[in-house]
């Protein structure tokens, strides 16, 4: 992510000028967003209702563009590289994963296939992007796989039992909440994730101001994130590895405030402190 970019408001009037000038072609879409931002904000006064709102207007059109792939040869390329990263760092079949916004599964089948039978939760906001996932488990032959998808109202993940699963992963879903939404995951995902396991997020970073583009995307600083993760005793690092990767995103490593991975070490002790 270049370096310029990471202190631009995007919200910022001068900014939006800027880019509507610089991208002409650009703007009805814009506009349309803009507009659409304004009807489903009358209508729905929280967040979660607003984005399930967002989530089912973009899957009716595109559900591989809901989940923000322009392609489906991007869509395959995001997945690879969260299932490739994961297999980096320790992913085993054995372990159990939760993916906290699976989406129509664009990294998640790569880890149902990977994983054990049954070893596989997804939740998410939104019931049509998960009828889409249902549709991606039928296309890749995943039926045997007994993966698990839920639709959920928010992410106190109440219904889930404790301690129980090794990865928790979140793509690109800090970065469509606010944080009241970012702090109710942090303060209940400790209590499902299993001793010696990890949480994974990334979220859009900013260097600047922190701010948000309508209702739906939001920058925020990497300290932010890491202290309101251990407010709630948890520990929190950046990957710089993860910065290194054409996505876009930052990420963020959470874990038990005194244990490593699942493997039982720390998988990247190199890079327990966040960005200078």
């Amino acid at each position: 992510m270049p370096a310029k970019k990471l202190t631009v408001n995007r919200a910022a009037l001068g900014h939006r000028i800027g880019y509507a000038l610089r991208h002409p072609d650009r703007v009805p879409r814009h506009v349309a967003r803009a507009a659409r931002d304004l009807w489903l904000s009358h209508r729905h006064q929280d967040h979660v209702s607003y984005y399930r709102a967002v989530m089912r207007s973009d899957t009716r059109a595109d559900p591989d563009a809901a989940v923000g792939s322009r392609s489906r040869e991007r869509w395959l390329a995001l997945g690879a590289m969260q299932f490739d990263y994961l297999i980096g760092h320790g992913l085993r079949p054995e372990h159990r994963m939760l993916e906290i916004g699976c989406g129509n599964l664009r990294g998640g089948w790569r880890f149902i296939r990977h994983l054990e039978p049954g070893h596989y939760h997804g939740i998410d906001i939104s019931p049509d992007i998960l009828v889409a996932a249902q549709n991606t488990i039928v296309e890749m032959g995943l039926q045997q796989r007994l993966p698990a998808l839920t639709p959920v109202r928010d992410l106190t993940l109440r219904f889930l039992p404790d301690a129980h699963f090794d990865v928790v992963h979140a793509h690109s879903v800090f970065s469509h909440s606010p944080l009241p939404v970012i702090e109710e995951c942090l303060a209940n995902v400790g209590r499902v994730l299993a001793p010696g396991g990890w949480f994974d997020f990334t979220f859009d970073r900013t260097e600047g101001e922190e701010h948000q583009v309508l209702r739906e995307d939001f920058y925020y600083r990497t300290d932010t994130l890491v202290a309101l993760a251990e407010k709630h005793g948890l520990r929190a690092r950046f990957m710089h590895d993860w910065e290194e990767l054409p996505h876009g995103q930052s990420k963020i490593r959470v874990t038990h405030g005194d244990r490593p991975g699942p493997n039982r070490r720390d998988p990247n002790r190199s890079d327990a402190t966040g960005p200078a």
